[in-house]
């Protein structure tokens, strides 16, 4: 999540890994992981402001951003580095900043505001360009899993579009498979479960979550955070997918049930993106493998029952504005954070 803009203090940018297990912060002087359980500082460099840093699970790859305080760590640029051997696998340049990294098994994603485009992680080759309406937040979304590898970013209201709308595109396939109608509003954050299955949304109104089935596009779920209107700046679901947190501008957490509704999600806590969570670096065989695979790229490169009835009878005989209203579920926890 970037915070810079937001920011009084050194830092930059936060982000957990896919499995949960470290998390990754930059700073204006560099960046540093941190592993979860136990929690404890396990890497760090300091010459020079990171605006941007993605893990790859636990293994030693970071896809790193600068934050344009010098010429080596320009905004443009974005360099894959093996933490273990603390070398420079491979750079490549845009030509405007880069807003957002997203990384899998099988594919990188870099977001500038008006494309995307999509690497195959075994040898860097570009497989796809994306041009999409602007879009200066970096609203997109990347499924950890390699099996269902889809993602997912509003269309913005571009030329035959409306706003609300997401734009789901198998990123295997490299082609588009839906266009799900999430909001009334331009879509401001979007989330995937684990396994690739599922999909949240909330729009820059922020007062309704919406989670959709993966890839039809079938709404699953909905959730009231509020009835006022604020700013999301993240979801994340649990990785058996049985809840959802939802942070904003509220300085409050809110924490959703996801009851059995229709197709049921994975019950595998594992998840299919990984084994289990471990330590940082403690993926030695993964390393090695990508590593060489980067390398080998880096030439040339530049609710209650009740309500849950009350939901579907409604849904059913009700107009869509007034099932609207009645349908949302409310947060079972929240938790306000010191100001």
């Amino acid at each position: 999540m970037n915070i810079g803009s937001r920011s009084t203090n050194d830092l930059l940018f936060m982000t957990f890994n896919q499995d949960y297990s470290c998390l990754a912060i930059g700073t204006r002087q560099g960046y540093r992981i941190y592993n979860c359980d136990p929690f404890g500082k396990c890497y760090g460099r300091s010459d020079g402001g990171i605006g941007i840093i993605e893990m790859l699970f636990c293994t030693s790859l970071v896809a790193l951003v600068g934050a344009g305080s010098q010429a080596a760590f320009s905004p443009r640029r974005l360099q894959v580095s093996n933490t273990k051997r603390q070398s420079t696998i491979c750079e490549l340049t845009y030509p405007s900043a880069v807003l957002a990294v997203r990384l899998n098994r099988r594919r990188l994603v870099v977001m500038l505001e008006t494309n995307i485009y999509l690497y195959d992680v075994s040898n860097m080759r570009v497989l796809h360009t994306l041009d999409t309406a602007p879009n200066p937040r970096a609203v997109c979304a990347l499924s950890p899993s390699p099996d269902s590898c889809f993602l997912a970013y509003p269309t913005h209201g571009g030329a035959g579009s409306a706003a609300g709308e997401i734009l789901l595109f198998d990123a295997i396939d490299l082609q588009a498979v839906h266009i799900i109608a999430a909001h009334k509003t331009p879509v401001a954050a979007l989330a995937f479960n684990d396994d690739g299955t599922l999909l949240a949304s909330a729009s820059d109104k922020g007062t309704v979550i919406r989670i959709f089935a993966v890839p039809s596009g079938e709404k699953l779920y909905q959730f009231r955070r509020g009835s006022y209107p604020a700013t999301i700046y993240s979801m994340a679901f649990r990785r058996d997918s049985s809840l959802l947190a939802v942070s904003s501008d509220t300085d409050t957490i809110h924490i959703f049930r996801l009851n059995k509704h229709g197709s049921k999600p994975s019950d595998a806590a594992g998840g299919s993106g990984g084994s289990g969570a471990r330590g940082f670096g403690a993926d030695p065989g993964a390393d090695a493998s990508l590593d060489a695979s980067f390398g080998s790229a880096a030439t040339g490169l530049s609710s209650t029952p009740l309500a849950s009835v009350g939901s579907k009878v409604g849904a059913y005989i009700l107009p869509d504005a007034i099932s609207e209203m009645w349908e949302p579920q409310r947060d079972f926890a929240s938790a306000k954070l010191p100001s």
